[in-house]
């Protein structure tokens, strides 16, 4: 197990492991336990580590090669200040049925790798990345079903805190992969700079 990229009550004050009354035989290996109340907790060392790879796997890329979308409202500012932080392209919002696959489209993109907020919210963007055959990394909570995904990143991908907290962990360990930050070195925004305001 590595390091953790921040300090464990950090990650649990998010809620950033609580998961979902329902599991899937798919996200069964990065779940913990299961609390008295039904719900399903996920491991955050694997959370962590799910993060570290997935900066790794998204730096082999030009940033401007990847699109990160979120349908679901929560996720809408962090992808947004995530490409801003990091110079990748975004959807926040609705997802327009031929972004990836229809040239016609004004808003037609040709990006190499897909990062989502949830499998379910975001299931169009991955249609379309499996017909152009390009990877897609998500962000899946204990219901989701990972047929359609490369890498998995295990979190609570409803909580506005923690969807903030994981794209936030993400847009810095992608620049340190890059060499744009230190190895120790933080981003200069807080995490709650990532959340929805309310």
């Amino acid at each position: 197990m590595s390091e953790l990229l921040i300090p464990l009550d950090k990650y649990l004050a998010a809620g950033l492991h609580i998961g979902t009354q329902q599991k899937t035989s798919d996200m069964e290996r990065y779940i913990y336990r299961v609390r008295s109340d039904g719900l399903y907790v996920l491991d955050v060392r694997k959370t962590n580590d799910r993060i570290m790879d997935a900066a790794k796997f998204l730096a082999k890329y030009d940033t401007d090669d990847i699109l990160a979308v979120s349908t679901r409202q929560y996720g809408q500012a962090p992808v947004r200040k995530f490409g801003e932080v990091t110079g990748t392209k975004t959807i926040p919002g609705r997802f327009i049925p031929g972004t990836l696959t229809n040239p016609n489209y004004a808003k037609f993109i040709e990006p190499k790798v897909l990062l989502i907020t949830d499998p379910r919210s975001d299931s169009q963007a991955i249609i379309e990345a499996n017909q152009i055959g390009i990877p897609v990394v998500a962000l899946c909570d204990t219901e989701n079903l990972l047929g359609n995904v490369d890498l998995v990143i295990p979190v609570n991908n409803k909580g506005r805190k923690a969807i903030a907290l994981v794209y936030w962990l993400l847009a810095q360990q992608l620049l340190r992969e890059k060499g744009i930050l230190k190895e120790d070195e933080e981003l200069d925004i807080p995490a709650t700079e990532f959340e929805l305001k309310i």
